[in-house]
């Protein structure tokens, strides 16, 4: 499973995004990588290195960046692997990069998969209007949020189908974390989820057991 690294010039900034992150890809080595060793602002070669040897579990690792110079700092890291094309930094938006990388990867995506979905998540997403669709009522306290929303997009990205999801006016890809999550949709609210496509039938029997047994919380 493709592993990953935050490169931060704050240590709770790669540290919190780490932890949203782990949400959603529970079985994905997510590593922050952020501050100086004294606390302070920067990015620190020797922590992105050794991020970047334990984020390693044998199919790579994809390493994200928040401004420029941490981006040097992590193509140093990288060059100096034995070998490099075991891993590769993307240039990629850092909060939504990492969060559509990580359910990339925990949904079993190779180095190109993951890092094609953390480019990806800065641009909009497309919505195909799948007619009329069918309702479902949200029984988990929290609704379409980090995990949950996760597991949905993990469950509907393996099919050969086009989801969507609406809550009142708003409508999202099912396969985007962030989009579904921007829906707003709480425990005890009735989403309409509609799908195209050769698996849109088996989509909505997936979206259906996700939402009958609470999304496992």
């Amino acid at each position: 499973m493709i592993g990953l690294v935050l490169v931060s010039h704050s240590a709770k900034m790669a540290e919190g995004l780490a932890e949203l992150a782990a949400q959603m890809a529970p079985d994905v080595r997510i590593l922050p990588a952020g501050g100086l060793p004294d606390g302070t602002l920067g990015t620190d070669f020797d922590a992105v290195s050794a991020a970047l040897d334990r984020a390693e579990s044998g199919d790579g690792v994809v390493l994200l960046y928040d401004l420029g110079s941490a981006k040097m700092t992590a193509d140093l890291a990288v060059e100096m692997l034995g070998d490099p094309s075991r891993a590769a930094v993307v240039d990629a938006p850092f909060v939504e990069g990492a969060v559509a990388a990580a359910v990339a990867a925990q949904g079993g995506g190779d180095l190109d998969d993951v890092m094609t979905a953390a480019v990806s998540a800065g641009a909009p997403d497309e919505v195909v209007d799948a007619g009329t669709g069918t309702e479902f009522l949200l029984t988990n306290k929290v609704g379409l949020h980090a995990r949950p929303a996760g597991l949905l997009a993990r469950t509907v990205a393996e099919l050969d189908a086009q989801v969507t999801v609406r809550f009142g006016e708003k409508q999202a890809n099912a396969a985007s974390v962030l989009a579904l999550m921007s829906l707003g949709a709480q425990g005890g609210d009735t989403v309409v989820v509609s799908a195209t496509g050769p698996d849109a039938a088996e989509a909505l029997r997936r979206v259906g057991e996700l939402v009958a047994r609470g999304f496992d919380e």
